[in-house]
């Protein structure tokens, strides 16, 4: 039989049994050592849940609403004669918290093991005159693929073990460079909320697992390669750019990871908001962006886009670089003022690009900056790479 305790959390359950064992709020506040009004105001918020969920007796709801939906109305006929409800008419609709409740979950998830918060020793070699740039080209974290459709089996614990291993592959072969970029290129995350559709499309994308699990293992993968960077380089920026596929979880990533590395003065996680990011470096610029606001016809003004948005900048630098993923290819192009590349990602296709046609190497690289002459030298791992070490 339903009963208000069902929809206690474990506090709330120990309040609910408080109140029917000392029969009223003051006396079970006391019995368990607590504020009055902290009872009571826990006790109201249970009341509402379980009337949200179809239970409320003292107001003749008594018809509990599936998993997933809400009571949005109830219409009540009462018997003119006993004064006893006669019929009721429950309006259910899908309940707009359980988006909330599952990123509680993923918080939940992601915070239940922490450890206090160590930080990364520094290394004691490094040169001031480098910059090491670590691009991610769309992880798609979350993505879910069936080798008998796309050729090869991945799933969110594939996504984080071939990041690591690739960027652990690259920062060791990188020179010891001061400063470093990790720069994700969009796209981070494969599904933008539990849903598991794009944002901006609607798309049915096949995402591995619960949305709560991708974040956590998106997330701490993150933090692996930012602690990764910090023991070759004393100085590490990150910069995550906002894809078609995490519009608004990539916004999310940057937030976490500033708290995360709050205390760590050589970590510089930058806000992530507009759609086309700088970074100088002595006489380097790069700019960085997604790519899915950029085409052939668009890619032509990004030179005079970079100059637009940093005019210092730009008279400042002599080596100008326009660095975007989205296209999951390998290109470049030389552009007035500016070089403009795209980059390859480690993930293999999904179904739909497989089914597509789409056919594109899998690899990851670092790209060695020198503060007066740009770029000077780059390291690939390609994706065969990876199963080896």
């Amino acid at each position: 039989m339903t009963d208000l305790a069902d929809y206690a959390t474990k506090r709330q359950l120990e309040y609910h049994n408080a109140l029917l064992k000392h029969g009223t709020r003051q006396k079970a506040a006391i019995a368990l050592g607590v504020d009055a009004s902290t009872l009571g105001k826990a006790l109201v918020a249970l009341e509402k849940k379980a009337a949200k969920s179809g239970w409320a007796p003292e107001f003749d709801l008594t018809h509990p609403v599936p998993l997933g939906y809400s009571v949005k109305g109830a219409s009540t006929l009462y018997d003119s004669t006993t004064g006893l409800p006669k019929i009721q008419w429950i309006k259910t609709d899908r309940d707009k918290a359980d988006q909330l409740e599952q990123l509680e979950q993923a918080i939940d998830n992601i915070t239940a093991n922490v450890k206090p918060f160590k930080k990364v020793k520094s290394p004691k070699v490094s040169n001031k005159d480098l910059l090491v740039v670590y691009p991610m080209g769309d992880p798609h974290i979350g993505m879910y693929a069936w080798h008998k459709e796309t050729g090869k089996d991945f799933d969110c614990d594939t996504a984080r073990e071939e990041l690591l291993k690739a960027m652990q592959y690259l920062s060791d072969g990188a020179p010891a460079a001061e400063t470093a970029v990790i720069l994700n290129l969009g796209d981070f995350f494969h599904a933008d909320n539990a849903s598991n559709t794009t944002t901006r499309s609607s798309n049915q994308l096949d995402v591995d697992t619960r949305w709560p699990r991708v974040l956590e293992l998106g997330i701490h993968a993150m933090i692996d390669c930012i602690n990764l960077a910090l023991l070759k380089h004393k100085n590490v920026v990150v910069l995550n750019e906002i894809g078609n596929h995490d519009t608004h979880t990539a916004t999310m990533l940057s937030l976490c990871l500033k708290a995360w590395f709050r205390n760590e003065p050589r970590c510089d996680i930058r806000d992530t908001i507009a759609k086309h990011d700088y970074y100088q470096f002595g006489k380097v610029l790069i700019g960085t962006t997604h790519g899915d606001t950029v085409n052939a016809g668009t890619r032509k003004q990004l030179g005079a886009l970079m100059a637009h948005d940093m005019p210092v900048a730009w008279g400042e630098t002599r080596f100008r670089y326009w660095y975007q993923g989205h296209i999951h290819t390998s290109n470049r192009e030389e552009l007035v003022g500016c070089l403009w590349e795209s980059f390859r990602n480690l993930a293999p296709n999904d179904n739909w690009h497989q089914s597509q046609g789409y056919r594109s190497g899998s690899d990851m690289v670092a790209i060695v900056h020198h503060r007066d002459h740009g770029e000077v030298s780059r390291l690939t791992c390609n994706i065969s790479m990876v199963d080896t070490l």
